[in-house]
């Protein structure tokens, strides 16, 4: 029998990514809530986390930190879910997983901040440009349902939760794809259980 997994998070946080994905893979779990600048900051908690940030997890003495890393560990862990791929057919999920987790990530993170990369330094940035970002992952979802092709994997979870996310606060542009790929993802039963779980402790903390 897998042992239950220990799941820090806060509500108001990227936890919610993971909180999504434990609840896709099905996975027995403990939920910790943690706060800023509080509990994120305790040593026991940065026994798990040096960096003082959630989510992690905890699962078997491994601790798993960063979301594309939790999913994809999840995915692998829970292969009844089926939210891998084959291994040899893996190419479009870690490729598009780890465009979120690099270009895509630094990419809105750089505008939110009002940063934007000087023209003749786009080479030295690794996402080059916010428009070209937006136009790469546009161009795909416009041709393919999900991100690893015609079914739901891991990388839908981490890819979608920043176009939902993106749509939401304006962080994204609105491209013709990414509006319907996002009502695919949150009419999902796991996404509707890790919503309403995370609204009832962010009402509560």
């Amino acid at each position: 029998m897998m042992s239950r997994i220990t799941f820090y998070t806060n509500p108001q946080s990227r936890g919610r990514i993971a909180r999504w994905m434990l609840e896709e893979a099905g996975a027995d779990y403990e939920t910790r809530i943690l706060t800023y600048n509080g509990t994120m900051k305790d040593p026991a908690y940065l026994a798990v986390n040096p960096m003082g940030k959630v989510p992690a997890i905890v699962h078997e003495g491994t601790v798993v930190t960063e979301c594309a890393a939790i999913c994809a560990y999840l995915a692998d862990v829970f292969p009844e879910a089926g939210l891998a791929p084959p291994p040899v057919a893996r190419g479009n999920y870690y490729r598009w997983m780890f465009f979120a987790a690099g270009p895509v990530e630094a990419a809105v993170t750089n505008r939110s901040l009002g940063f934007v990369v000087p023209s003749e330094r786009e080479r030295a940035a690794g996402y080059g440009n916010f428009d070209h970002v937006m136009d790469t992952l546009d161009a795909w979802l416009s041709e393919h349902p999900y991100i690893a092709g015609d079914s739901f994997t891991a990388a839908d979870v981490y890819v979608g939760a920043q176009v939902i996310w993106g749509l939401q606060f304006g962080s994204f542009d609105k491209r013709a794809s990414f509006a319907p790929y996002a009502e695919r993802l949150t009419a999902r039963p796991a996404y509707i259980r890790a919503t309403k779980l995370d609204d009832e402790a962010a009402a509560n903390s």
